[in-house]
């Protein structure tokens, strides 16, 4: 009884033209015991960006993560006063360098922490939070940063960048991963409403494990981005160093262009192959503080991305500085960009596939088309992902939800 009618709000509150958002719900006390449930914290990211913004509302929340490595500085920068509980892993010695190999233990780990005792339950889920144990009459809002990427659609992307074949290693993560999509698809009925932080990711939402799901897109501190007209002639990457953020692609591209500038911004796995990949028209910042970051990415000429992201902040941040986007059309992107030749007020340009080929035409194409792209009208199209709008639209599904338990 509870999925079904669980079924029918997620059904209502899809956000599509031809459906309307979700009806008024009571007013949610800010001051309720909140269990906020997070995959875990390696380090200060989108996803933890929007863990900070959803604690901002409950003062009396309290976060439960398998994994907590964030320096003192951004706790008390982000999460000042927020209790946080971790798992009986977290304290294995030396687990920061190799916590992402424990993934076929993170289910189990997650089922331990108990949160039966609070008023309502969020989790915000890449991977294993969303399969958190929760009372039948207990509210439980899932936000879906993307269903578990590497135990579905880009299994064989990361086994082969793994280079996991079907040897004896290979074989048994294979079987681990099986069991993993087993367990995910067993809990996907558990909350009563998942909200999608892109379209792309609520198509896979309904793809993967048949539910509808609400879009709320993640919040953009617009405050501490300021809008920079002048530009300077360069490009800009900017992203964690992985596989399938494929800045591998955006600098042989670039390899390509020697007359054009790329600053590539970030660290991460890829760090050392891709400076040995880059050309000399190609320079790496590593990683910057939050201030030269934005100041960065500010005064490029554009921003160029070529993964597929399931939101990806970073292009919104870019556009709330003012700043074009280049980037591949797949994902979060075709939510954040306003199309050239598709919009009266574009923001940047997307390429139809990852080839070096697609790329390059499409940075001549905004160059070719760059007096069309206004910096202001980037900062505008980015004030659809503020904080305010986030927090409004948590709270309205939370209460949904909440209202939804009373009437049971």
């Amino acid at each position: 009884m509870l999925h079904e009618r669980s079924s029918d709000l997620a059904v209502a509150a899809k956000i599509d033209v031809s459906i309307p958002e979700l009806p008024a719900a009571p007013g949610v006390d800010s001051h309720a015991r909140i269990a906020i449930v997070h995959d875990w914290c390696p380090n200060f990211r989108g996803g933890e960006r929007v863990l900070a913004q959803i604690c901002k509302q409950f003062p009396n929340a309290e976060v439960f993560t398998i994994f907590d490595f964030l320096p003192q500085e951004v706790k008390e920068q982000y999460f000042h006063d927020v209790e946080f509980h971790t798992s009986a892993a977290n304290r294995i010695p030396m687990v920061r360098k190799f916590y992402q190999s424990l993934f076929f233990f993170c289910p189990f780990l997650i089922e331990q922490f108990d949160v039966t005792g609070y008023d309502a339950v969020i989790s915000s889920s890449a991977a294993f939070s969303r399969g958190v144990i929760t009372r039948p009459d207990q509210p439980h809002l899932c936000y879906v940063h993307s269903p578990v990427r590497y135990a579905w659609d880009e299994q064989f992307s990361y086994l082969q960048q793994g280079r996991l074949g079907f040897g004896p290693k290979g074989m048994l993560y294979r079987y681990m991963l099986h069991r993993l999509r087993t367990w995910d698809t067993r809990t996907a009925h558990g909350p009563d409403l998942m909200l999608a932080n892109s379209n792309y990711v609520r198509s896979r939402i309904q793809h993967i494990y048949g539910r509808q799901a609400r879009v709320v897109f993640p919040p953009v501190s617009l405050a501490e981005l300021p809008c920079v007209e002048d530009k300077e002639d360069y490009y800009v990457s900017a992203s964690f160093l992985t596989p399938y953020k494929r800045t591998d692609l955006v600098i042989k591209a670039f390899n390509e262009m020697p007359s054009r500038r790329l600053v590539v911004v970030g660290e991460g796995q890829q760090s050392a192959s891709l400076r040995a990949l880059a050309g000399p028209n190609v320079t790496f910042s590593g990683y910057l503080p939050r201030k030269d970051y934005v100041d960065t990415v500010a005064r490029a000429r554009a921003m160029v991305f070529a993964g597929c992201e399931d939101f990806g902040i970073a292009l919104a941040e870019a556009q709330a500085c003012g700043t074009p986007l280049v980037a591949f059309g797949r994902g979060g992107a075709v939510d954040i960009v306003q199309r050239l030749g598709s919009s009266p007020e574009p923001t940047g340009v997307l390429f139809k596939a990852q080839t070096v080929d697609h790329l390059k035409e499409a940075v001549a194409q905004f160059e070719q088309n760059s007096h069309a792209i206004a910096p202001r009208a980037c900062a505008r199209n980015a004030a659809r992902f503020s904080e305010d709008k986030f927090d409004r639209a948590v709270l309205e599904s939370l209460g949904a939800v909440q209202a939804l338990h009373e009437i049971m």
